[in-house]
């Protein structure tokens, strides 16, 4: 038998990766199948082809695998930048309104977000995203990302973005993306206006 090339320090083991791929993809599609607290390590492992053993060398429990499993999702969805800035771009046209895509993206992955965001999903989840929109909103706003300082309104910003995603899906994506989107943008725009220290205290 031939001799295994020995592995390049630095580099992750292929069989670690693979593991978690197969974790991860079996954990996306269970989701659209029942509900998140319905779906046991048993399943996953079944699904993924894995052992129970191999699953617990990565994920302290099925929601760990849940915020692993999702957050190249979530990347795509924090990536429609859905945080205004101002009202205008610098060279004084409009500000494009980014929601309709952020919505377009929440539709296609309906099941996915309900399963995790909604009524049967997990607080866990949903601080891991609200957490990651709210960077988003800092970095939107010209705010360093690593602080000790508060900023209010991004928070703020962050929770109604997620809000009216959670309540559009309960409600079964009801009105389109781009009704959702333009309804929202307005107050957007309206708070993102509000500057850091603009009250006086920063």
């Amino acid at each position: 038998m031939p001799a295994q090339p020995p592995e390049r320090p630095g580099l992750p083991d292929p069989r670690v990766l693979r593991s978690r791929a197969a974790l991860e993809a079996a954990l996306r599609e269970l989701v659209t199948e029942r509900d998140l607290r319905q779906i046991s390590v048993a399943d996953l492992t079944k699904r993924a082809g894995v052992n129970r053993s191999t699953f617990y060398e990565h994920y302290a429990d099925v929601h760990d695998l849940a915020v692993a499993a999702c957050t190249a999702t979530y990347d795509e969805l924090v990536a429609t930048e859905p945080i205004p800035h101002s009202q205008l771009t610098p060279d004084g046209s409009p500000l494009p309104n980014p929601l309709p895509a952020l919505f377009t993206h929440v539709a296609e992955h309906a099941p996915l977000y309900r399963a995790l965001l909604c009524d049967e999903g997990s607080a866990r989840m949903i601080n891991h995203l609200l957490h990651r929109i709210t960077l988003a909103a800092r970095t939107s706003r010209g705010l360093p990302v690593e602080t000790d300082t508060t900023d209010p309104v991004s928070a703020f910003l962050a929770g109604a973005i997620l809000g009216t995603v959670m309540d559009w899906l309960r409600r079964d994506c009801a009105g389109s993306a781009e009704e959702v989107g333009a309804a929202v943008w307005p107050y957007a725009v309206a708070c993102a206006e509000v500057l850091p220290g603009a009250d006086g205290r920063g």
